[in-house]
């Protein structure tokens, strides 16, 4: 279902495993990959998390045999399933490490908020997407917030509503991916990001999310001037923060680059 590889320099890797059904989700790959986040977020050994799949798709999104079980939910069951998908995005948004989307290929409806969710996202250029739901007469609800965050409102609007399919060239205009490259080189520009964000601080990295749901649309009231001020004071007290500036200073690496 899912495979997790973490190797010495602690990069990990979450590889979506169900190449049959086109990496599609149900209720036991939500709970997989909740798990897996917030056990990697847990993890200290953990420097940065690339979430990727296996196969010619990125994820279809919801898995037919999944949809099928749904439509003889109560609204109490589909509730609660709607919530565990909820929670598990939550869960990637929010991971404390840094994470990479690698989009080999397309990704419809849920597959589109999996991209959303983490932080850098590198496409193909064999990658397309597809905010899918409404030729079922579904919405991309639970998804709905890391997407117009990603692409903006603008752009939500006609992607929400018509359904059409977008190619990799037209994200990356959008601003829903950052990089799109040619597919023979997906994997080395992956590898270049995640080494570039190993030569950061991990707890700054952590710490500059959190910053980013704390500021992001809200006005510049006193408040967020004093929360903004706090959270540079902490950090230029803690141990990785006087590590970074004494290394700069010093003309040498900070503690947590390897070499």
């Amino acid at each position: 279902m899912i495979k997790i590889d973490i190797n010495e320099d602690g990069r990990a890797t979450v590889i979506l495993n169900r190449p049959e059904v086109h990496n599609a989700f149900d209720e036991a790959l939500i709970a997989a990959l909740q798990e897996a986040f917030d056990g990697l977020g847990a993890n200290s050994e953990v420097r940065c998390v690339v979430l990727a799949a296996e196969g010619k798709s990125f994820s279809a999104g919801a898995d037919l045999n999944w949809m099928k079980r749904m439509a003889g939910y109560t609204h109490e069951q589909n509730m609660a399933d709607a919530k565990a998908l909820a929670a598990m995005l939550h869960s990637i948004a929010t991971c404390p490490k840094p994470t990479i989307a690698q989009v080999q290929g397309p990704a419809y409806g849920g597959g589109v908020g999996l991209a959303a969710v983490c932080d850098i996202a590198i496409a193909s250029a064999a990658a397309q997407f597809s905010l899918s739901e409404v030729k079922l007469g579904l919405i991309p609800a639970t998804i709905a917030p890391y997407v117009v965050a990603a692409m903006g409102e603008r752009m939500a609007h006609r992607y929400f509503v018509s359904g059409e399919r977008f190619s990799a060239a037209k994200a990356h205009e959008i601003g829903f991916v950052h990089e799109v490259v040619e597919p023979d080189e997906l994997t080395g520009a992956v590898d270049d990001m995640a080494a570039t964000l190993m030569r950061n601080g991990p707890a700054a990295m952590a710490a500059s999310k959190d910053l980013i749901f704390a500021v992001a649309g809200k006005p510049i009231d006193q408040a967020v001037l004093d929360d903004t001020a706090r959270r540079i004071a902490d950090i230029r007290a803690s141990d990785e923060g006087r590590e970074g500036i004494a290394a700069f200073l010093e003309k040498r690496k900070p503690e947590w680059v390897q070499d």
